[in-house]
């Protein structure tokens, strides 16, 4: 994509964002988003043939954004605690300028079928990404071997959670869910350290097997 087709496309995704901030999403149309980009109908159908894409897109920058903050919040983080507060701090932040309209997109999320649906085949590449951050979170850190493979998707399965409560969240400044995210991420990693322990181990390897059967 040349620089003048960026440019076009950037232009139509904030447009939107603002729109859905000021208008709420369900009231804009892609017509709408067209006539205050200044672009044609078709331009803006050209890089986005849907809101449900700019949700899409929205997904994937707010992924690459977590991914940046929260490596460079890592590189001084020591001990799984830590680097899953900061790897959590940092997704949540790069989704705050979208709470207000955060309960439209999960509503358009949701459906099994939809485009933007976290889980659907649509959003795989960024999926893939965002449990990438969860991978990066657990390097280093002491995880017993036979739960070290399924631990990234576990946590970014914990990490959508904390964006469920985020959505629901209205206290200022959404002051709630960083307290969830300050008390859950020690929790977890006692959590992930427990399941080494002969009494522990076999119900994890029980719930990871039921988890696998789910998915096959």
């Amino acid at each position: 994509m040349d620089s003048k087709s960026s440019q076009t496309k950037a232009l139509v995704l904030d447009t939107a964002l603002g729109m859905f901030r000021t208008k709420g999403f369900a009231k804009t149309t892609m017509r709408a988003i067209a006539a205050e980009a200044g672009v044609s109908l078709g331009s803006a159908y050209y890089y986005f043939a849907s809101k449900d894409e700019l949700v899409l897109e929205l997904y994937r920058e707010s992924v690459a954004e977590q991914r940046a903050a929260a490596s460079a919040a890592m590189a001084n983080a020591s001990g799984l605690g830590d680097r899953l507060k900061a790897a959590l701090h940092a997704g949540v932040d790069a989704l705050t300028p979208y709470h207000d309209f955060g309960g439209a997109f999960i509503g358009s999320a949701l459906p099994p079928q939809s485009a933007v649906s976290p889980f659907g085949e649509t959003s795989r590449l960024a999926r893939e990404d965002a449990v990438g951050i969860f991978s990066e979170v657990i390097e280093g850190a002491k995880v017993p071997a036979f739960l070290r493979p399924q631990l990234p998707e576990l946590l970014w399965l914990a990490y959508m959670g904390v964006v469920l409560f985020w959505v629901c969240d209205r206290s200022g400044d959404q002051r709630r869910t960083r307290t969830l995210i300050d008390g859950a991420a020690p929790l977890i990693a006692k959590l992930v350290s427990f399941s080494r322990l002969p009494v522990v181990k076999p119900m994890v390897e029980e719930a990871l097997a039921l988890k696998a059967r789910l998915q096959s």
